[in-house]
């Protein structure tokens, strides 16, 4: 019996993984596929002719410029992710140490806006861009979402979790309340910061609303927007979009293979203390 319990339990996270693994496979082996090949039916799973043809009309095509709007991703994505720990970092920090009047009346407004659509900010958010002169500019992408409530929310309650007498040690020895957080608070709190970074990135990389309605010139566009210009009105050609998705797609997965480690110390240790 001992054994037959870990038998089942890799057995069933195998079946998991390959549920999530196989719409990956089943994208990348459509890449190589010829477009009428892509909509075969019964389809193929592997190709009968591999082809790098869907690479080449979606990199050779002046009205789609995808290493243009990858970039434009990455800059957008790792721009908003150091605003978020810088911003998110230093008001947790204050929630969770300092003591002012009105403390918690602050951190109950904060959590209340986590209960707020985000589609109803919408149009504040767009007419305080307009003003800013920021329409049509990664600035638009990276500005509205640095100062989101669920990184105060997160990184405090893993402040929380670190031990006092850490701090308590450093005043005595004549640190101030800047030099404790950023020498003492911060070291400690990689982990943390690691996961808030990456769900800070994959949520700007993954936001496909707020640019259609920020950005208007195709070369400033991000790969969600930019991608979706590859979906015909009449016609699609399957294997030039999932080759943009296999584009998309690797960054993230090489980021989450990076931090997988940080994310979950982050993440299990966070809810320590409340």
């Amino acid at each position: 019996m001992s054994r037959v319990k870990p038998i089942a339990w890799y057995t069933v996270l195998i079946g998991l993984s390959l549920v999530f693994v196989a719409p990956l496979v089943w994208m990348a082996l459509t890449t190589f596929k010829t477009s009428s090949e892509a909509t075969r039916v019964p389809p193929t799973v592997f190709p009968s002719e591999p082809t790098t043809g869907a690479f080449s009309t979606l990199m050779g095509n002046d009205q789609t410029p995808v290493l243009r709007w990858f970039l434009n991703s990455v800059l957008a994505a790792t721009g908003q992710a150091v605003l978020v720990l810088a911003i998110a970092s230093m008001a947790a920090y204050a929630l969770a140490r300092l003591e002012f009047r009105g403390k918690k009346l602050i951190f109950g407004m904060i959590i209340a806006t986590l209960f707020v659509p985000g589609f109803v900010l919408i149009i504040p958010n767009f007419l305080l861009v307009d003003r800013l002169g920021m329409l049509d500019s990664l600035w638009a992408l990276i500005i509205p979402g640095a100062a989101g409530a669920f990184g105060v929310f997160f990184l405090r309650q893993f402040f929380l979790s670190l031990p006092r007498e850490l701090e308590e040690a450093a005043v005595l020895e004549g640190a101030n309340s800047w030099q404790i957080f950023t020498r003492v608070v911060l070291p400690l709190s990689k982990p943390a910061l690691a996961t808030l970074a990456v769900i800070s990135f994959l949520t700007n990389w993954n936001d496909f609303i707020w640019p259609i309605y920020v950005l208007f010139s195709p070369e400033q566009f991000t790969l969600p927007p930019g991608l979706a210009i590859l979906q015909g009105a009449y016609t699609i050609n399957y294997p030039v979009i999932m080759a943009g998705a296999l584009v998309a797609s690797i960054p993230v997965l090489l980021l989450f293979v990076v931090a997988q480690r940080y994310v979950i110390e982050g993440v299990s240790r966070s809810g320590l203390k409340g």
